[in-house]
């Protein structure tokens, strides 16, 4: 194992001088349940998706737009809660995160259409924009420099178990109620956790002094062409004027949010970080990976239910080898992480992720047996594990301190957009091959569209082989002294 006074590193006052115990787990819980909350409901929708169809008579592209809406704003104002939490307070801007969240799932559960929904979900992932990135931040400062590999492991697979657990949670709460109460289930913890974070953790702020309204609305605009573009191309044809001119214009305004963001003088993004090799690597293998695994979990919820005729609690329960991984494997990552580097981990995590998909490829049919699905099941459980548990300390651990917030933002918003793109595409890929008209129909499409997604997670693997296997300490002294520590970096 290297292990290096990395971006990270400073000769701060020790944190566990600083910072009482009592402090530490508070702001553990806080950050730990509204990550949980947030991630949740990335997936949460999937299982209930059958449910929503029949209830509010929505189409494919209802559908998309019923998960991508949550992601698209997740994604596009992630590093704008970043930026905020360091001009107006990480506190108050992440209790204001939870507190949006909470009225957004309510708003979501009394929804007469599939209009309202979207718009809900909208609203929900603006407010998980908050949460996400300031739990990072807000964490690493909380944790004594000792403890803080461990603590950022358990992050990170609190972060993986709530996105595996999404299709089993949503199937049993559909099953036993409606789906309306998988969005209910969000405002009690919501109610607890404002106050818990206002009166438990404490306030700080970053280095940012003016928020890059210019470089939002440019990047927002730009992500929300590309993606309609993608959503609506396999229903209205890519042909259509308008297809094609929203592809173009979001296009051309990502161009123009690279150039602006290069440009002025305290961007969102400072476009420098992506010089540093690792962190590049390590922000494209996440997109790669989210584009992967969601785009190919949004239709195989669906195929349990609609073609092997699970309920959706059934359907949840089996997929269950998949969702419990993070549970078994956490305990065992976490301390691997920490002796040989997350390096590997990712790199392994990626490939297992891109074996699963490829396994249910291969065996997907009507008629496949469920012991037959298995081994794929915990392939992609194995996968996702791996990949989520070091990720948090290993980004940490190759950023400049007054570039953390930034840096969490930049890369769960590019992990998120690349949500948004696997879904687009892989429902692009499965309309193009199949559809709902049969069971052998669905199946039709599924299979190339796995193989797809089972793709980009084989190059994201490849990706993060690009990380460097060592790592020297950065040179650059901390602008916050209380986000010092020492990381362990890629073995």
């Amino acid at each position: 194992m290297t292990t290096a006074p990395s971006a990270l590193a400073s000769p701060a006052a020790p944190m566990s001088k600083q910072r009482g115990p009592h402090t530490v787990l508070w702001t553990f819980l806080a950050s730990s349940f509204a990550l949980f909350m947030a991630g949740l409901d990335n997936l949460v929708v999937t299982t209930a998706l059958p449910s929503i169809k029949e209830d509010l008579g929505a189409g494919l592209s209802e559908l998309e737009w019923t998960v991508n809406a949550y992601t698209l704003s997740f994604a596009v104002l992630l590093m704008l809660g970043a930026a905020l939490g360091d001009r107006f307070g990480r506190r108050k801007v992440f209790a204001s995160g939870i507190a949006v969240f909470t009225l957004a799932s309510a708003l979501a559960a009394i929804a007469p259409s599939t209009g309202g929904l979207i718009a809900a979900r909208a609203i929900q992932g603006a407010g998980a924009a908050a949460i996400l990135p300031l739990s990072l931040t807000i964490l690493t400062r909380a944790v004594p420099a000792e403890k803080r590999p461990v603590a950022l492991g358990l992050w990170g697979g609190v972060n993986g178990l709530s996105v595996a657990l999404g299709p089993l949670v949503g199937g049993a709460i559909v099953e036993h109620g409606s789906w309306q109460w998988i969005f209910w289930l969000n405002v009690p913890l919501g109610l607890i956790l404002v106050p818990l974070t206002l009166f438990k953790v404490e306030e700080s702020h970053g280095p940012s002094k003016r928020l890059d309204l210019v470089g939002t609305t440019l990047v927002s605009l730009g992500m929300l062409g590309v993606v309609f573009g993608l959503v609506r191309g396999h229903g209205d044809g890519w042909a259509a004027p308008h297809i094609v001119g929203a592809l173009a214009v979001g296009v051309a305004l990502i161009a123009a949010f690279v150039a602006y963001e290069n440009r002025t003088a305290e961007p969102m993004l400072p476009m420098t970080m992506f010089k540093d090799r690792a962190f590049t690597a390590l922000t494209f293998s996440g997109l790669l990976m989210f584009a992967g695994v969601f785009g190919s979990i949004f239709l195989l919820t669906q195929y349990f239910q609609g073609v092997q005729g699970y309920s959706p609690l059934g359907a949840g329960l089996r997929i269950l080898p998949w969702t419990a991984m993070p549970v078994i494997v956490a305990p065992l990552a976490g301390p691997l992480a920490a002796k040989i580097g997350g390096r590997p981990l990712v790199i392994a995590g990626l490939a297992m992720s891109a074996t699963g998909l490829a396994w249910f490829a291969l065996v997907a049919s009507p008629h496949v047996t469920y012991a037959e699905q298995i081994p794929a099941l915990v392939l992609c459980g194995l996968g996702m594990s791996l990949y989520f548990i070091p990720t948090a300390s290993l980004l940490m651990s190759v950023v400049k301190p007054e570039q953390q917030g930034v840096a969490s933002g930049t890369n769960n918003a590019m992990r998120e957009l690349g949500g948004v793109f696997g879904v687009a595409v892989l429902a692009s890929v499965f309309s193009a091959n199949g559809g709902f008209v049969s069971a052998q129909n669905f199946v039709d499409g599924l299979v190339p569209a796995l193989w797809v997604g089972a793709a980009l997670a084989a190059v994201g693997s490849l990706t993060a082989a690009l990380i460097p296997t060592r790592r020297t300490p950065a040179a650059a002294a901390p602008a916050d002294a209380d986000a010092s520590a020492k990381v362990p970096v890629a073995a």
